[in-house]
């Protein structure tokens, strides 16, 4: 089997999926809600910043973590927010998954150690 002619099938398979329709169909709603709209960036804006500080190791202060909680349930409150982040969530679990299948069929091929990667306690894997 030809590898691109598989990916290209994969491609299409995608864009079939239940999962591609509503991510479409949800993307387009949001995009017609200037108010669910606003949310979500809000949202991302959000997760971004407390992304950021996590990464810089800033302890997330109790009350960032209930505005966040908040914002999310405002938020999950309008349905077409809602339904883009379900959707979005759906789509991304499906990627997920088919990238998981692809890293298997092809760990046996990857060797750690000649890759540079370590372990958590920054040992190279042997």
């Amino acid at each position: 089997m030809n590898p691109y002619n598989a990916a290209h099938n994969l491609a299409r398979a995608l864009r079939e999926s239940a999962e591609f329709k509503e991510m479409k169909d949800a993307t387009s709603a949001l995009k017609d809600d200037q108010s669910a709209k606003q949310m979500v960036m809000d949202l991302r804006n959000q997760q971004i910043e407390l992304q950021k500080q996590k990464q810089s190791g800033i302890q997330v202060s109790k009350e960032q973590e209930e505005k966040m909680e908040k914002l999310l349930e405002v938020v999950n409150m309008n349905l077409t927010a809602k339904r883009f982040l379900q959707a979005e969530y759906k789509m991304a679990v499906l990627l997920q998954d088919i990238q998981n299948i692809i890293g298997d069929a092809t760990s046996e091929i990857y060797d750690p150690e000649l890759m540079g990667q370590q372990d958590d306690d920054g040992e190279q894997q042997a």
